[in-house]
């Protein structure tokens, strides 16, 4: 049997501290259908576009693209700081949303929770903010490419959600 000393138990008070304290952001993968319009959605190459930003600054030049996200404030929600964020990123919104769960980044611990969306038809994103340089559509294999690592298996989720549709 194991003895529980003080110094473990203020090393489990710090580390549920740490943890308590993790960063939380939220955002929205939009996506857009680019071509079979009116026949039963399928995620594979050539049919779906993402919307990505990319962060400016020259020190984020080789940077990779996310969805468009940011931290949570106090008392907020989930969907509505992912709806916000987005909102002030792109100046592009959406109605329904479905969870797509939550990534842990690696190396900074940060907690990203994504929604998925349909953008709206007429959706043309923009720079809405001085937090990127760019705000675009990019074909679903294209958008492997380009998207934080963390952040990948959002497109995978994304794709199981709409192949349930």
């Amino acid at each position: 049997m194991s003895t529980i000393t003080v110094e473990s138990v203020v090393r489990l008070s710090h580390a549920l501290t740490c943890y308590m304290a993790r960063k939380q952001s939220a955002g929205l993968l939009l996506f857009r259908w680019t071509d079979r319009p009116g026949q039963t959605p399928e995620c594979r190459a050539g049919t779906v576009e993402v919307l990505l930003v990319h962060p400016s600054g020259s020190y984020n030049r080789g940077a990779p693209w996310s969805i468009p996200k940011g931290l949570v404030e106090s008392g907020e929600d989930l969907a509505t700081a992912a709806r916000r964020e987005t909102r002030e990123e792109t100046g592009l919104d959406a109605t329904e949303i479905v969870s797509l769960g939550a990534v842990d980044y690696r190396k900074s611990r940060k907690r990203v929770h994504a929604f998925g969306a349909h953008a709206p038809p007429d959706a043309t994103p923009r720079c809405a903010s001085w937090e990127v340089d760019r705000a675009e559509f990019v074909p679903l294999e294209r958008a492997r490419e380009l998207i934080h690592p963390d952040q990948a298996p959002f497109l995978d989720r994304l794709c199981a959600h709409l192949a349930k549709r």
